[in-house]
This record gives C-alpha cells, sequence and structure tokens, in this order.
C-alpha cells in the first residue's frame, strides 16, 4: 500500500496512513509529520529567526572572553565567523531531513537510536537548552530591574525584587513558549528588525560619542608565535562551534515547516555567520568605545543601559527582553519541550513539556551560573560540545550515507515497525556515540593528546561518522530504493492533490 506521497521533495503521508498511526503511542499532533499546507515558511522566516536568535547578550559578549584571552579584534571576529560557518554544515545537513519528511528532532532521533533509544539523544539536547533557558531569562531579569531601579528608586530597596522579576518574566517565557514553535514564525518577525536596528543606532552612538572606535580596535593581540595563537585559538573556536552545536541537532523542529530546500538553505547560510560575526564586532566597538565614555570596558549590554537615563533604559529593556524571549524560545524551549513530550506522547504535550523545562531551568540555577560567566561559555559549551558532536554526527551518517535519504515515514511510529530495532535501542548508535565521546575525553587524561579534547566537538562528529556508517553496513532497518518507490507517491511539478489536501484535514482534526 503506498503511504507517503513525495512532491517537489516534500513527503507527506496519505491520508489512510495518518488514521492508521493516530492509535499508536507513538503519536501525537505535535510529533506527527507535517502536511503539505503546513509547509509555509518562506526563506525570510528562516532569516529572521536566525537573526533573532542572534542577536543575543551571550553573541555579543562573546568576543569578549578571546579578547580577554589575548586575541585582537580581528582575531576574534574571524574565530566567530569561522566557527559559524563549520556549525552551518551540520545545521543544513540535518535541516534537509526535517524538510524532507516533515519530522522533528526527537522523532528524526528515533531513526538513528530506535523510538527508546531516541530519548538519549533527545534528552542530552535538553538539558542544555534548559541551561541556556535560564540563563537568557536571568539576563532579561537584569534589563527588567535595572529599568525599574533607574526609574523608582524605592524599587531597588523592596526585599526579593529581583526574584519578583525573574519570576515574572519567566512566567512570560514559559506563557509564549507554551503556543508552541510556530509562535517564533511571528516573534522572529518582530524582534529581527527592532534589535537590529537598535544594535545599530548603539553602534553609531559608541563611534560619535568615542571619538573614533576606542583603545580595544587597536589593542594588539599578545600572540607572538603561531604555536602561542593556535592553543587558545582551537578551544575558542569549539566554544563558537558549540554555541549552535545544539540547534544543528534540533534544526529539523523548525524546517519541517519550509515551504522548499532551497528557500531554508539559502536564508539560513546567509543569516547565521554574517549576523553573528557583525553583531559580535558590534560588542566589540561599542565595549571599546565605553572605555573612552565612561572609563572603563563595560561588556554587560544591560550594565551599559544603566548608564543611560530612564527613557533610554526602557527603550533597551524592551529591546533585550525581546531579545531574550526570541532565542529561549526559539533555541531553548522547543526542544526539551519536544524531548519531554516524546517521553509520553499520549499524555504529555509540547505545552507541558514547556512547562517542565521551564521548572528544569530553574533547579539549574542560572543566578549561579552567570556569576562566572566566561568560564561558562568557554569552559561548559566546550564540554556539551563533545557529547553534541558525536550526536550531530551520527545524524549526518545515519541520513546521508546510511539510508541515502530515503526512509519509510509509517515505521517511524509504530511500535514493530523496522525502526524499533532490538527491544526499541538501536545498539550501533550507542556504540558510535559512546565512541565518538570517549576518544576525545582521552585528550583530559593524556597531556600529549589535549587536542583532541580542544576539538572535542569536532573529532566526535568525524568518528561517530565513520564508526556509525561501518557498524550500519547492511542493516535490516535501511530502505532499498525499491522499497522506497513500492510506498511512494511521487508528484512533481503540480499541486498537491486531493490526497494530501484530504491529509491535511485527517490530521488536523
Amino acid at each position: 500500500m503506498k503511504t507517503q506521497i513525495e512532491h517537489n521533495g516534500i513527503v507527506t503521508l496519505t491520508s489512510e496512513a495518518a488514521n492508521e498511526l493516530q492509535g499508536s503511542s507513538l503519536w501525537n499532533d505535535d510529533l506527527r509529520p507535517t502536511t503539505a499546507k503546513e509547509h509555509s515558511w518562506k526563506g525570510i522566516n528562516f532569516a529572521t529567526l536566525w537573526i533573532g536568535m542572534c542577536l543575543c547578550i551571550p553573541a555579543y559578549t562573546m568576543a569578549s572572553g578571546m579578547i580577554t584571552l589575548g586575541m585582537n579584534w580581528w582575531q576574534a571576529i574571524g574565530t566567530i565567523f569561522l566557527g559559524n560557518v563549520i556549525v552551518l554544515i551540520p545545521i543544513l545537513l540535518n535541516s534537509h531531513a526535517g524538510t524532507k519528511f516533515g519530522i522533528p528532532y526527537p522523532v528524526f532521533a528515533r531513526l538513528w537510536f530506535g523510538d527508546k533509544g531516541a530519548h538519549i539523544p533527545a534528552l542530552a539536547r535538553a538539558i542544555v537548552a534548559a541551561g541556556w533557558f535560564g540563563i537568557n531569562t536571568w539576563i532579561g531579569t537584569g534589563a527588567i530591574d535595572t529599568l525599574l531601579s533607574a526609574s523608582f528608586p524605592a524599587w531597588a530597596n523592596l526585599s526579593g525584587h529581583t526574584a519578583i522579576v525573574f519570576a515574572l518574566f519567566w512566567a512570560l517565557n514559559v506563557g509564549v513558549a507554551y503556543k508552541g514553535p510556530q509562535t517564533m514564525k511571528l516573534l522572529g518577525t518582530i524582534a529581527a528588525p527592532v534589535v537590529g536596528i537598535s544594535a545599530i543606532i548603539l553602534l553609531i552612538w559608541a563611534f560619535t560619542h568615542a571619538g573614533g572606535w576606542g583603545p580595544i580596535l587597536d589593542k594588539p593581540s599578545k600572540f607572538t608565535t603561531a604555536s602561542s595563537f593556535f592553543k587558545v585559538f582551537f578551544p575558542a573556536l569549539t566554544g563558537v562551534i558549540a554555541f549552535w552545536a545544539t540547534l544543528a541537532l534540533n534544526i529539523p523542529d523548525f524546517c519541517r515547516y519550509a515551504r522548499s530546500q532551497k528557500s531554508q538553505m539559502i536564508a539560513q547560510t546567509v543569516s547565521l555567520p554574517l549576523t553573528m560575526t557583525i553583531f559580535s564586532f558590534i560588542g566589540i566597538a561599542v565595549t571599546s568605545a565605553t572605555i573612552v565614555v565612561f572609563g572603563q570596558a563595560i561588556w554587560d549590554p544591560v550594565s551599559l543601559i544603566a548608564k543611560f537615563p530612564p527613557f533610554v533604559i526602557l527603550l533597551g529593556t524592551i529591546v533585550i527582553v525581546l531579545s531574550s524571549l526570541t532565542i529561549n524560545v526559539g533555541a531553548n524551549v522547543v526542544a526539551p519541550a519536544r524531548a519531554i513530550e516524546n517521553l509520553y506522547p499520549k499524555r504529555i504535550t509540547f505545552g507541558i513539556g514547556a512547562l517542565i523545562t521551564g521548572l528544569f531551568a530553574i533547579l539549574l540555577q542560572p543566578w549561579y551560573i552567570m556569576s562566572n560567566f566566561g568560564n561558562y561559555i568557554f569552559g561548559w559549551l566546550g564540554t556539551y560540545g563533545a557529547l553534541l558532536g558525536p550526536i550531530d554526527g551520527i545524524a549526518i551518517a545515519d541520513y546521508w550515507l546510511v539510508r541515502k535519504r530515503k526512509m519509510a515515514l509509517t515505521e517511524l511510529y509504530q511500535k514493530n515497525g523496522r525502526y524499533n530495532y532490538q527491544s526499541g535501542y538501536n545498539k550501533n548508535g550507542i556504540y558510535a556515540l559512546l565512541i565518538g565521546v570517549a576518544i576525545p575525553v582521552l585528550g583530559l587524561l593524556i597531556p600529549g593528546l589535549r587536542f583532541l579534547w580542544d576539538n572535542a566537538w569536532t573529532f566526535g562528529l568525524f568518528i561517530s561518522i565513520f564508526a556509525y556508517t561501518l557498524l550500519m553496513r547492511g542493516d535490516q532497518s535501511i530502505l532499498r530504493a525499491e522499497e522506497y518507490d513500492n510506498m511512494t507517491i511521487y508528484k512533481r511539478g503540480i499541486e498537491a492533490g486531493s490526497s494530501t489536501e484530504q491529509n491535511d484535514s485527517v490530521i488536523s482534526k
């Protein structure tokens, strides 16, 4: 029986297949494949999504850590640009799967880990995202608290005023996230131009008030030899890559709504590396100017806002809050909410998953993490990069090298399907993950192999690609070309027919 329709490179379920799967314990309205009508995101939606997420305080301050380690401004900016170009590659490779088959990240993970084993990479991604959720909520809290303290002196003397703001802003973040990933389409459209224009205004202020770019841009690099530079460069590069290594995994959560492969690829290729690089430069330039204007380097934009009159603080706070909301909902709630939902699809909804994510973020104590922000960004980023790199590699190897972009969509939602493997676990995926993590960890234990840990994400990615591809040779779950053709209705160059439209109406019930 034909179970799926491929139209211009987008695969959807037939109405008959969708009807049969609705009783499955692995199916619910959030985890199911998207319908033809739901593939509505244009390139501009992905561009604004990335611009909105990149224009955040961690991105603004990212270059500061590199400069304090001894880089000059162009070395720091070059490291940031290169890192984002590198991480863009797995982002685009995993985006293809989400766009073609319309599946979210936890369902995609069933393909390479099994329906039960998928909880391993999904929850690994979720823990990292929950940590970031708390951090960005705390950053927004600081901005709002600064506004209230500057505008109402009595507020600063109120006991627990920061905790009150944190609770209210946390509730706002969870409330927006509760609406689901489609909220990002609207939120990104609003946030991208507002935050972008604000950053340009801040850059103009810095240049005019400092009489130029300031001393940081004139400061030379402290590295006199290539070897001394590379000792800092490679760990910093890993930190930059790991910054978006999380999205490289769960980018299918958004690309499942893409209208076409071409639109999402072009938009992401242009928006991610350029936005991160330009915004980091703005952070360096503005901080350089603060040395001239205020007599000290102020890397934290919230602290910088506090130097201005209340009206400017109000506008700046709105921008920071909007930025924090955008990155929190897009980068830090969708993945863990989906992972939690996937634990029990018939009982847990995306909204419940978002609420649990918010609660877990509080348990991680972001106020404590942010007390040592530099070590967090460049230490913790590298550490979880060692875990996420191998998972990225497994995802890429499975979809592109093992299955060659062919899968039986219905069997991702069947307990007895080919992707159930042995008792719900694909041991080959687990073995490849362990190998991909263990080898870079040797760099922590053996001084002569330190380069393995300094480049943990990159080594883990390639090691797991090789290991997984080797382990999966001839696996029974691999779909042959003729099997794929037998289950697929091909439609090209015309609008999807009545079967797809009927599918839309069935699944939306």
